[in-house]
């Protein structure tokens, strides 16, 4: 059954203003075209160049089902290529990370390519004399992503050769980027070893959703955060408190303190909570690194930073990033009820290892596979992907704080904390990603140019 692929109006008809249709998250046609359309014409996240510092280091991810190879080449350039072999098609690379050396091996036929992608070495050459060989696509080597940008060291990529270009498409969201960069007092960050692995049995789009949905977490995280909050009680007013529990703590704060923290929405699906402040406006300080931080910046400037504390930043569809407590995270969609999370800790180059050790316990505390506070999350996700089968009302309700003014002044600005906007937004991302050239967005590849099985 073809009831969407050939019918943007049966697509449109999906969302509307203020609520959307289940087979957004259940209809696995939809999910083949996510991948077709919406995540290969939108800018995703690849990884991060600290994470192929030298030479010929690697690191290979699959997005819109796309094999995709973050390679550092001899100019010291970071590139994305498709991760295919030019003759058969074999992964050239097929570990998560490592280092190639100076050339790139196929482990299948042994073809050889330079850290560009350039075709370097095909064995017995002389078997294709004579044919259309040079002028084959397989000549030219390594593919390469259609468009790449490196941003504050964050490494993204668009796989159509349709799309706008990655300043249009993140505008001023790119703050909350900058934000979490600067708060390295070099300005620099870097990948603090493997991400968390986390296996979600749900559609991705619920873990977008939830992001900036701060209506949830006061009812299910009564639980987990609510219990720590209970057994604390019992402690003096002044009792400094464990950094577990100042990170736990504000999971359960009451629905004004969410209303309060205000919601910023972009276009394109972008959005942050966390304008005025957020569940870590009040981690303790720490002064080493205060006083870094006006050694780098000046005192002003160093208060701006520190003075943002926004709570999550949705680059729509696929990254999320929590400046404050220097953590991202990934999604990356398996099917349409399976998303795999990675979780990710970022190190602020030259700040004091205080900070490290407090990024990492938030990152195990929350967002690992045996964290306490994820597994509320994962609940409800199942929860909802099992219940929407439920016949009798097919609609999924956005209408929280809705206007019909949206219609007319758009989506982007500032809003109350726990309006359901970000999610409209989110919506009307998808739209425009699905609905449109619908037989034109089958394009993924570029110009030649990229890695292997076997690296010598």
């Amino acid at each position: 059954m073809t009831e969407y692929r050939h019918s943007a109006a049966a697509i449109r008809a999906l969302v509307r203003d203020d609520a959307v249709h289940r087979d957004v998250y259940l209809n696995p046609e939809l999910f083949d075209l996510e991948m077709q359309r919406l995540w290969r014409s939108a800018w995703t996240y690849v990884g991060h160049d600290s994470q192929v510092p030298n030479v010929g280091d690697f690191y290979t991810v699959e997005i819109a089902r796309q094999p995709l190879l973050m390679l550092r080449g001899s100019d010291g350039a970071v590139r994305v290529l498709l991760n295919r072999c030019a003759h058969k098609g074999a992964k050239i690379v097929g570990a998560p990370s490592g280092n190639c050396g100076k050339l790139l091996r196929c482990s299948y036929h042994g073809w050889i390519y330079a850290l560009d992608g350039s075709l370097r070495t095909v064995p017995l050459k002389s078997g294709y004399a004579g044919t259309r060989f040079s002028e084959s696509e397989s000549a030219r080597g390594l593919t390469p992503a259609v468009d790449v940008a490196v941003y504050r060291g964050f490494v993204f990529v668009r796989l159509s050769r349709e799309g706008v270009s990655f300043e249009q498409y993140f505008g001023d969201s790119l703050s909350s980027i900058d934000n979490l960069a600067d708060r390295s007092p070099v300005g620099r960050l870097e990948v603090a070893g493997p991400p968390l692995r986390f296996m979600h049995n749900s559609n991705w789009k619920m873990f977008v959703e939830n992001l900036n949905d701060t209506m949830h977490p006061m009812v299910a995280h009564e639980s987990s955060a609510g219990t720590a909050r209970d057994l604390w009680r019992a402690q003096p007013p002044d009792a400094p408190k464990p950094m577990v529990v100042e990170q736990f703590l504000p999971f359960v704060s009451n629905y004004e303190f969410f209303d309060k923290m205000g919601v910023k929405t972009y276009d394109n699906g972008h959005s942050y909570t966390g304008v005025n402040f957020s569940i870590h406006s009040n981690y303790s300080v720490i002064p080493e690194y205060a006083a870094q931080m006006e050694a780098a910046y000046g005192a002003e400037r160093a208060r701006a930073i520190l003075g943002e504390s926004r709570h999550n930043t949705v680059y729509y569809p696929n990254l999320t990033v929590k400046g404050a407590i220097q953590t991202i995270r990934v999604v990356r969609p398996v099917a349409v009820d399976r998303t795999l999370i990675e979780s990710f800790t970022l190190r602020l180059v030259g700040a004091p290892p205080a900070l490290l050790e407090r990024s990492a316990t938030y990152n195990r505390l929350i967002n690992a596979p045996t964290s306490v506070v994820g597994h509320d999350d994962l609940y409800c996700y199942r929860a909802i992907q099992e219940g929407l089968a439920a016949d009798g009302n097919e609609w999924v309700s956005l209408q929280r704080n809705y206007s019909d003014r949206e219609k007319e002044a758009g989506l982007a600005g500032i809003h109350n904390g726990t309006s359901e906007v970000s999610m409209r937004g989110q919506f009307r991302a998808w739209v425009a990603g699905m609905a449109t050239g619908e037989t034109a967005r089958t394009g993924g590849l570029g110009e030649s140019s990229g890695v292997r099985g076997a690296c010598e």
